[in-house]
């Protein structure tokens, strides 16, 4: 896409928005082995300017503001290939690398085409615990702003940051040793709901052919689950269509992903209202449970999010446009041939729960007159023997929970520093933009919005003006605060 040229440029930011990551939200954390809807600050959209309706992918207007991170990862953020974009709010615990074949920018937080959904000002719109790399050639741009205003966030960083990074004013780069630490507790949530979802009993079945995978539902069930254990591809590797059937309205629906390098390889999603998984979106979920390598590849503005449970996986994905929350416990590659973008969508489903063992009672069952030792089916917890009358010689422990829940050494990062940044500003563009053509599957499908002249197609990306960059370089501790980890687990202008 082509960003035009606008009057005001980029500055060089001097004074840090200094706001801290929200505590409450990463305080929600599920209680281990349940599921249900995700908690805060994943899955709905939170903030006072969610849009009451979330449009199809389209270059207009920012049309709401949303805090919940739309983009996760437990390990490295790669970019390579031609991808383009990734909106909203970004959370990586390790590196985030841009390197493109044959360089370009990527846009971070703002993207030119998407939902036009953006966090809010000043928060952090990228965070990463590990360093930060635009290889030569590349460059990353943070915020952007429509025809009313900017949209502008920080980058807050744990390790060195190398390259071109441009960030819109006034937001800042954020040297913070700490940077992750507050998002620990989300990787063991990510690990912890993938886990219990995968283990969902199947509510239908799937039938997968050489050109289509059809989904039947029970036809009443409000959680759908559907578990795959081959490719959703055609037998030679290549695309096939999506189908659902048998769904009840406003049912959330499961894909569980299984086994070890599971494929989805389609041309089917539009993003236009009307199209079914367009309607599917908020509470359609694609869960790769144990993966050590997946991938979502094809054609379409694929509709719906992506959850992946095993922190030493990697998840590829390859579509011009990834419409629905993206969360990994590993790494990502982002990718593809064309201008394909990450787009910020809320789910809202209600996942499958899984049963909680309860902890053991603190208190031991009432003594009986003729028996002072509990018999062995009396109760599930094996507490200590009591007697009616208390002896000196040996005293009753008192028992303790067998789960703790687990606790955050720093919920709150510490105070963060600017780190250092150059002053050689020049006027760039961040305003409406226009673009060309791109192919969205084999049918030609996807009409949508004009740009440009290119038809009625979603857009695609192409290039634009050069950026107004600076180049961030400084060293940062990466500390993760000695948290627990409980499992076995940017209208963006690009070329």
């Amino acid at each position: 896409m082509k960003r035009q040229s606008s009057p005001q440029g980029r500055t060089t930011v001097r004074v840090a928005v200094a706001t801290a990551v929200a505590v409450l939200p990463l305080a929600a954390v599920l209680t281990v082995g349940s599921a249900a809807p995700l908690a805060p600050p994943l899955g709905a959209c939170t903030g006072p300017d969610c849009p009451a309706t979330w449009p199809e992918p389209n270059n207009g207007d920012f049309t709401g503001r949303d805090a919940t991170i739309n983009v996760f990862t437990g390990g490295n953020f790669t970019v390579n290939g031609r991808a383009a974009e990734a909106g909203g709010k970004i959370v990586t615990l390790g590196n985030l690398t841009v390197d493109k074949n044959g360089g370009g920018i990527y846009n971070m937080g703002v993207v030119g085409v998407g939902s036009r959904v953006v966090p809010p000002n000043g928060s952090d719109f990228v965070t990463t615990g590990g360093n930060v790399d635009a290889v030569t050639g590349n460059s990353i741009l943070i915020g952007g702003s429509d025809s009313k205003g900017p949209a502008f966030g920080n980058l807050r960083h744990a390790g060195t940051v190398t390259g071109t990074v441009s960030i819109d004013p006034t937001g800042e780069s954020i040297a913070d040793p700490n940077a992750a630490a507050p998002y620990q507790t989300v990787l063991t949530q990510i690990e912890e709901v993938s886990d219990c979802v995968g283990r969902a009993a199947a509510t239908g079945t799937v039938a997968v052919t050489s050109s289509e995978a059809t989904f039947t539902g029970d036809g009443t069930s409000m959680k759908q689950v559907f578990n795959v254990s081959q490719n959703l591809a055609s037998p030679t590797g290549g695309q096939i269509g999506l189908v659902f059937a048998n769904i009840p309205a406003g049912a959330t629906v499961v894909v569980n992903m299984l086994g070890d390098s599971p494929i989805i390889n389609t041309y089917t999603g539009t993003g236009l209202a009307g199209d079914q998984t367009t309607d599917m979106r908020s509470k359609l979920m694609y869960n790769f449970p144990t993966a050590t390598n997946a991938q979502i590849l094809g054609s379409a503005q694929f509709q719906g999010s992506v959850l992946a449970g095993n922190p030493g996986g990697t998840t590829t994905i390859s579509q011009p446009g990834m419409n629905g929350r993206v969360y990994l416990a590993g790494n990502l590659i982002h990718t593809g041939t064309g201008g394909y973008e990450l787009h910020s969508y809320p789910f809202d489903g209600d996942l499958p729960e899984c049963d909680v063992t309860p902890s053991p009672s603190p208190t031991s069952p009432s003594p009986s007159p003729t028996s002072p030792t509990p018999t062995p089916t009396e109760t599930t917890t094996s507490p200590a023997p009591t007697s009616p009358t208390p002896t000196t010689t040996s005293p009753t422990p008192t028992p303790t929970p067998t789960s703790p829940t687990p606790t955050t050494s720093s919920a709150v990062p510490t105070t963060p520093t600017t780190s250092p940044s150059s002053s050689s500003a020049a006027p760039t563009s961040h305003g409406p933009s226009s673009h060309g053509p791109s192919s969205h599957g084999p049918t030609g499908h996807h009409p949508g919005p004009t740009h440009g002249g290119g038809g009625g197609q979603l857009p695609s990306t192409g290039a634009g003006n050069a950026p107004v960059v600076f180049g961030l370089a400084g060293a940062g501790l990466l500390a993760l605060g000695g948290l627990a980890v409980l499992a076995a687990r940017r209208r963006g202008r690009h070329s």
